[in-house]
């Protein structure tokens, strides 16, 4: 099977945070001990900063001043197009080192955990490098008759 004529395109540093504004589950990738993982989080930004909700383990533990990777995407499989923007940076553990201010303005983003458990412990992911890619797909040829195209 061969696939339309599309292109890859590059996001723009702007729009890429523009686009991590409009989710709010994304994927934190991370090294252990043992190998790298990833993890599904619940998230939201603070300017250009990604706040992850979670819990004390192994996410925390392996996050804790490390450079992790984090990535949201959006795919539509019908037309075959879509976006994904990766985050690489510095995480870090909120806490009462970061100021009064810091500690207000992430609270009051309200991030909710999806699921049960404890998740209050605040990550802070500091970009380094914000690159996106989107997916455009061809133009399909005009359709002869109206049925031919769902």
């Amino acid at each position: 099977m061969t696939s339309a004529p599309g292109s890859l395109d590059l996001i723009p540093v702007e729009e890429c945070y523009e686009l991590l504004a409009t989710h709010e589950v994304g994927r934190l990738g991370v090294s252990t001990e043992r190998c790298p993982i990833i993890i599904p989080v619940n998230y939201g930004m603070d300017g250009q900063t990604v706040i992850i909700r979670t819990h004390p383990g192994t996410t925390l533990t392996a996050a804790e001043h490390a450079t992790v990777a984090f990535e949201v995407d959006e795919i539509d499989q019908r037309t075959r197009s879509g976006w994904s923007v990766l985050v690489q940076g510095q995480a870090e553990q909120l806490t009462g080192a970061h100021g009064a201010e810091t500690i207000f303005r992430t609270l009051a983003h309200g991030t909710q955990p999806w699921a049960p458990g404890d998740y209050g412990v605040w990550l802070r992911v500091t970009p380094q490098e914000v690159t996106g890619r989107r997916i455009v797909p061809g133009r399909l040829p005009w359709a002869i008759d109206d049925r031919a195209y769902l």
